[in-house]
């Protein structure tokens, strides 16, 4: 080998490097350029020594053509003197010491299993098991680092003779998939997959264990079965997510847009909001227009669509969590046949456990890019880029949508979706994680961060963390989630879209304007408070803010004749009338003044309900003339609010103009704030930017005003993002104390 031109370069990689084929990639690149050298695995990622004349190209191609599950975070490089060595070895992995290598997320079965399973040449022919290290379980059957086999849930599982040449041939795409399995080794099935077919066709509801959990499974066209499974698992109205074959199955179902297909391909396999058709039960998504959808992301799925593929009634099942209500996904084997046995007919195990529970997760296409509902399998555990190192922080989070979130040097972890701490259940898997995700990354940090509210399960949990805590308000974290993730510095204007937080005053926000600098955060105006009758009730009622708004526009009288179903309106206007009544800022309130006072949702069954219900009826958001007063920094919806009592005014005109003057209001509003501050970038967050139609009005609105709008990309607006910002707020204080930028 000529060592003319020829340079001696030592590589460390870091992020998802490990358990997706990356090893035999740089082999196979090296081999082609013409270098030496070796790679192995190690506790911070991989490492690589190259040496020859192609050490530039190599590296374009090494960031260009990486395995398809691979994220390259950090490559650091440093020039060696050269060695002559020929050849290049894949070596043992070395430095078992805690490090910084990761776990991959689990991902959606690839196109080359996906023909395996169905071609009857192949020893993986219908094997519901499938996999190979472009694809597959990783996050949810690992124990810890490093990603090796004796550290996964398949450990139990000797692999055969022929998965073992498998997985120890380097030119195979199964070189050291840790998963690997067929029917002669691997997990199976406790019911065939004509057994759980036979029973969805029959109507029946079907607990299936997937790789993060438990779904409960019925045909989505058969209204009676819909309504049975809502009856069993007390769950009257929340939509239920559906699972079809293929993206023309989904186009069947739905209207999905190019974005939102692109996106149900996504190897998350994640569900995708998509508008609805009218073709599934009406009873999986009542009063709403679109519909949660996912693709198969197993082979098993794959396999089950097959199966049913003879009995054009299935055209989509409905896919929903296995759980009772309140409690966190089921994973557990002997709890899935106590738990689930009242709620389905059938429950389907499999002998491979999951040790990582994981939902899934839940997006949206907002202003033509994927927008989290709920981050879990799939995306989780990949981390959010800081920006810049800092000291390692532990975050809490809210109570509701519950998540936690570690710092490590300049990533942010934030784990899986939890869910609301109100169940023991629910709080022993948020201990758990919080555990989990500490080892994980062998972080040990002294201080944590958690809302201002006393009584969250969070707080409390904080509070016997035994760290030094910092306690962060619940819209500044919500602001910070954003600037975090955008990596924005200095100084900038954040506007808080929520549903509740405790404010310093003790009052209840969710209408805010405030300015973020690091640590440090302003008050700089907020929505016009309207009474919050009932306190916490008021947000299960929206017939109570209904009656606070009658009472705002000093028609408090007509509360009664207004809701002649809720038998203590009139007392409840005078409690909307007393000093002593507290009062919120809340644009999620607001929303549900608007949605009872159109008649559109009095009482509801599920978060977010009445303002789900009031976006499902708006066709084209109109603006009402002086629908909006701004006062000083105060910004007043109450002219608009009368107008929604204009008789004969149907619900959905109301929900145009609501949407409309919500989006003018609010922009005005903004564009007066930045243009005092002389700010330009603009921080959205909060609960409300899962409405879509508020939120591209917003940002059409202010990009036109000349603003630059960022809103949240890698973690949900809403408070599945609290982690993020709360971390983010603890970490720049104590870089401040300490005396660092």
């Amino acid at each position: 080998m000529s060592t003319a031109g020829s340079v001696r370069l030592r590589i460390r990689l870091r992020g998802t490097v490990q358990g997706v084929g990356f090893r035999p990639f740089v082999k196979t690149l090296a081999a082609r350029h013409g270098l030496s050298g070796f790679v192995l695995n190690d506790s911070n990622g991989v490492l690589a020594e190259i040496e020859g004349a192609a050490t530039a190209p190599f590296l374009i191609a090494l960031q260009n053509e990486r395995p398809p599950l691979a994220r390259i975070d950090a490559m650091d490089i440093a020039h060696l003197q050269l060695e002559r060595r020929p050849g290049f070895e894949i070596r043992e992995s070395s430095g078992q010491s805690p490090g910084r290598a990761q776990i991959g997320p689990d991902a959606a079965t690839c196109a080359v299993c996906l023909a395996e399973i169905f071609d009857p040449s192949s020893r993986f022919w219908r094997y519901p098991f499938t996999t190979c290290t472009d694809c597959g379980p990783r996050f949810t059957i690992s124990r810890h680092l490093p990603y090796d086999r004796a550290n996964t849930a398949m450990a139990g599982f000797a692999m055969c003779r022929e998965c073992r040449r498998e997985y120890s041939d380097v030119r195979s795409r199964r070189y050291h998939a840790e998963a690997i399995a067929c029917a002669a080794c691997g997990p199976r099935l406790s019911h065939t997959v004509a057994e759980i077919a036979a029973a969805l066709r029959q109507g029946m509801i079907v607990a299936l264990k997937g790789n993060g959990g438990y779904h409960l499974l019925c045909n989505a066209m058969n209204d009676v079965a819909v309504r049975t499974l809502r009856r069993r698992k007390r769950r009257p109205g929340k939509p239920f997510a559906i699972m079809v074959a293929d993206p023309a199955a989904a186009a069947h179902i739905g209207t999905p847009s190019r974005s939102e297909l692109g996106l149900l391909r996504h190897k998350a396999g994640p569900i995708v909001m998509i508008p609805a058709a009218g073709v599934v039960a009406p009873s999986v998504a009542p009063g709403l227009d679109r519909l949660g959808v996912m693709l198969p992301s197993t082979p098993l799925h794959y396999l089950l669509f097959d199966a049913l593929a003879s009995a054009p009634a299935v055209v989509a099942l409905v896919a929903t969590s296995g759980n009772a209500s309140g409690n966190p996904l089921v994973i557990d084997d002997d709890e899935a046949r106590s738990a689930l046995a009242a709620l389905a007919d059938l429950v389907v195990t499999h002998d491979r456990p999951i040790l990582a529970r994981a939902d899934d997760s839940v997006l949206s296409v907002i202003d033509g890019a994927p927008f989290f509902i709920r981050r879990a399998r799939g995306y989780v555990p990949d981390p959010v880029d800081l920006g810049n190192d800092g000291p390692p922080v532990l975050a809490f989070g809210g109570h509701l949508k519950a998540t936690l979130c570690v710092t490590r040097g300049r990533e942010a972890f934030i784990s899986q979706h939890v869910g609301d701490l109100g169940t023991p259940a629910t709080v022993r898997f948020f201990a758990q994680t919080a555990a989990r995700l500490l080892a994980a990354l062998h972080v040990a940090p002294e201080w944590a961060a958690c809302d201002l509210h006393p009584n969250y399960r969070s707080t409390i949990f904080a509070e016997e963390s035994g760290l030094r805590l910092l306690r962060v308000q619940h819209h500044a974290a919500h602001v910070a989630a954003v600037a975090a993730e955008h990596q924005l510095r200095g100084p900038v204007l954040g506007v808080a879209l929520d549903g509740h937080g405790l404010g310093t005053d003790g009052a209840t926000w969710g209408g805010e304007l405030l300015l973020l600098d690091g640590a440090a955060w302003q008050r700089r105006g907020h929505l016009r408070p309207l009474k919050l009758p009932g306190g916490d009730r008021a947000a299960r009622e929206p017939w109570r803010m209904g009656v606070a708004a009658l009472v705002s526009l000093g028609r408090g009288a007509e509360a009664a004749g207004r809701f002649p179903t809720m038998a203590l309106a009139a007392q409840v206007a005078l409690l909307a009338g007393n000093e002593s009544t507290p009062t919120t800022t809340s644009l999620g309130r607001l929303f549900d003044a608007a949605a009872a006072m159109l008649g559109v949702c009095l009482v509801q069954g599920y978060e977010g309900q009445a303002a789900m219900e009031l976006e499902a009826l708006v066709r084209v958001p109109r603006c009402l003339a002086a629908g909006y007063r701004i006062a000083g920094k105060i910004l007043d919806f109450t002219p608009l609010l009368a107008t929604l009592l204009t008789p004969g005014l149907y619900a959905s005109e109301g929900a145009e103009l609501f949407h409309g003057t919500l989006i003018a209001g609010l922009a005005a509003w903004i564009k007066a704030e930045a243009t005092q501050l002389g700010q330009t970038d603009i921080v959205l967050g909060g609960g409300c930017l899962m409405n879509r139609v508020l939120t591209e009005g917003l940002l059409e609105a202010l990009r036109a005003g000349g603003l630059v709008p960022h809103v949240p990309r890698a973690v949900p607006a809403n408070d599945g993002g609290l982690s993020l910002g709360q971390a983010a707020i603890a970490r720049a204080h104590l870089m401040t104390a300490c005396g660092h930028t």
